[in-house]
Order: C-alpha cells, then structure tokens, then sequence
C-alpha cells in the first residue's frame, strides 16, 4: 500500500470529525468475503447521547444501518480504507478527497478544495438529528412547498397533506442515496446532471429533485396538463429556480428524450412506466427511478399454472399476479439490458397504496444468454408472449424453437 496516500487521507478524514466539517464518506470498490456487500455510507448524526456516525452499508438485495460514536468509527473505518474497499470518498464543508487504491498496493489521492457556492452534497454544520428533533431532507419552510399547497405559512403540512409531505421527504432521502451509488463523485464546477421527470403532474417531486440536487443538475419535468406545467413554471420562476428546473408538456410515449443522467416516472399509469424505462436507457440516463402503477397490461394474457389456476379465479389475486408478473420483468430486463436492479416499498401503505418502486443504476454490459434464457423462463411460466418494455428493447419474451 502506498502509505503516504493513504495516511493523508486518514489524516483528512480525522479532522473532518474534530473539526465537526464531515458531510459524508463513501466507500467503494468492496473486496472482502461477503459477496453481497457493495458500498459503505457514513454520515453525522445527533443522538441524545452525543454525535454519531451513522454507517449504512449497501448489500445486493438489502440495507444495514447502524450508529458508532466518533472514536469508534474511526477504529472501524480505518482497517476497511485501503482493505476490503480500494475506494473512498471524502467529502466534508471545505473539501472532496478520493483515495483510489490498486490490488497490487499502489495508491493515489486527489483533493479538491471546495467553495461555499460550487453546489455539490448539503454541508451542514452541525450533525444531523437523529432521534432527537425531527430534520427534514427536505426544510418544511422551503417556499415552494406553501406554493404548491403542501405546508402552511407556519411550516406545518396543510390539513390532507401530511401523507403527501412524508412522501416528498421519503422520496428525498432515497434519491440522496441512489446518488451515492449513481454517482459517487459529484464534479464541481463541472457540467451538470440532466435529471427528466416524465409524468411530473403537479410537480412535488419533481421539485424535490431540484431542491436536493442543488447546483449539481438540471431539472425538466415532463406533463401533458397545460395548466399544471404553467404552475411548475410560475412557480420555479417565483422562488428562484427557474435557471435549472423547467416543466414541459408533452406525453410519455411521444416526447422525444435526448441524453440524460437521471430518469424519473413516479406512478405512470400502466404501459407509460414501460416508455419511459425505454427512453432513460436509450437517452443513456446512468440512474433510473420509477413507482409503477395500474400494472394492466399482462392480465389479460396470463396463464395460470395449474397449481395456481384455483387461486387465480379470485380477482384481487389476479391483479395482484399481474402486478407481481409485471413488474418482475421489468426488474429482470433492466438487469439484462445492464443496469444493478432494486425493488422496494417507497412508503408505507398507511400513506399511499403506490408504494413499489424499481431503482436501477447502470452498471454492466448487457447480461448473456444464461439471463436472457431465465428470463423467458418466467414469462413462459405465466404464458406472457409480449410485453410493453421487451418490445422496446427488441427482447423476445418467446424463444424462436419454442
């Protein structure tokens, strides 16, 4: 191990915790024996006890939480910088530090300093709340939220909102995390990401996007009501963020999408969620977000096997099938077509029945034969011939011999 490397990062890293400076570290690049790890988040919070790093590590299909005091993380930390990961990424409220180490033991650092106006990750300069003061990822005050209806003048939600308040930071934290597995090193004074929000309706989330982002990216959102894009006009205009979020009308299906970096479809109604996947992949967008919903178009087509063929007589397990069915194929041609796939509940049900969300972040070349074989396996399972995103991609869900 290139020594000297690695101690000024260390070195780095110690200070971000005595100088109360740390806004995140990410580590990358995993090598040890568990085979489902991928990435280490750390990030300051405040327990009632005191500071805290909160360590989210990132495994395939699932992710760990848990909190260390200051001392403890660093003994934690030190072992794995440069070990089981070749990758870190510092990034505290004066600086951006990567260590990039090699498997034969070389290693390199590289530090940027960082300006207060160069956009990039929220720099707090405090520790987050944790279990003591509720933090939003999202501030309740933020003016367009009392714009758009969502929080009073007291920065309260409205009386109805609240479901939809919780919605916004929910979807706020996700994507802060996706970020950090999207792209682990934001460029400052860089080109920004181009972010689409396709089916962007009155625009909640679609501002939460560019809230959270920041500088980092440009924001378009995609609506097909006149009057909701001239409200996410006027609205972006009148509190300042009309230079880097705009709306647009226009329907999924025939917008043209050039290059892009982030996808977004939030509860596109059935075979919409199926168009827009396709256009973030052939825009060549690295990270893709949608919430499926009103999944129609299998049922008609499904077979029940006979083992199930009782079970299926039932319309609520029919629709629940084809919900299932649907979206299961969605997630195995995202990993065909090359992105790391991760299906999970956005909310809870108690707030909202939309709740499945399917991530993908680009990762891979497209799969081989073995997965596109599993794939057509499932849909033969269930007698599905065609479906809305196969043909987009030119994926026969039918073998030519069968």
């Amino acid at each position: 191990m290139n020594a000297p490397a690695r101690a000024r990062f260390l070195e780095l890293l110690r200070a971000s915790f005595t100088e109360n400076a740390l806004v995140k570290l990410t580590l990358g690049k995993y090598r040890g024996a568990d085979a489902t790890l991928q990435n280490l988040f750390i990030r300051p919070v405040a327990l009632k006890n005191g500071p805290a790093l909160s360590f989210l590590w990132r495994h395939a299909t699932r992710d760990i939480t848990k909190n260390h005091a200051p001392a403890d993380a660093l003994a934690l930390l030190e072992p794995l910088i440069g070990g089981d990961f070749l990758d870190a990424h510092l990034f505290t409220s004066q600086q951006h530090a990567q260590l990039e180490c090699a498997a034969d033991g070389t290693a390199r650092i590289r530090v940027k300093q960082v300006s207060p106006d160069a956009g990039g990750p929220p720099r707090p300069t405090e520790p987050a709340a944790h279990d003591r003061a509720k933090v939003h990822v999202i501030p309740a005050d933020a003016p367009w939220l009392r714009a758009l209806g969502v929080t009073t003048d007291r920065a309260q939600p409205r009386e109805g909102m609240a479901d939809k308040f919780r919605q916004i930071q929910k979807f706020a934290e996700l994507l802060s995390h996706l970020m950090d597995e999207a792209f682990p090193t934001p460029a400052v004074g860089g080109v920004p990401l181009t972010v689409v929000d396709m089916g962007a309706g009155k625009g909640y989330l679609t501002f939460a996007i560019a809230a959270l982002l920041g500088e980092r990216a440009v924001v378009r959102g995609i609506e097909a009501r006149q009057e909701l894009v001239d409200l996410g006009n006027r609205t972006a205009r009148d509190h300042g963020l009309g230079g880097r979020l705009s709306f647009s009308a226009g329907h999924i299906a025939d917008t043209p999408l050039p290059a892009c970096d982030i996808l977004i479809a939030l509860h596109a109604c059935d075979t919409a969620t199926d168009d827009a996947l396709a256009k973030g992949i052939a825009a060549g967008a690295k990270l893709l977000v949608v919430s499926p919903c009103c999944q129609k178009e299998l049922r008609a087509q499904l077979t029940a096997p006979p083992v199930l063929a009782d079970a299926l007589r039932h319309g609520i397990f029919q629709e629940r099938q084809a919900e299932f069915v649907t979206d299961a194929l969605r997630a195995q041609l995202l990993e065909w077509a090359g992105y790391r796939t991760k299906v999970f509940e956005f909310i809870s049900t108690e707030h909202t029945a939309k709740n499945l969300m399917i991530a993908a972040v680009k990762s891979h070349a497209p799969a081989d034969a073995a997965r596109a074989e599993r794939l057509r396996q499932l849909a033969g399972f269930y007698g599905v011939r065609a479906q809305r995103l196969a043909a987009h991609l030119q994926f026969p869900l039918v073998s030519e011999n069968r």
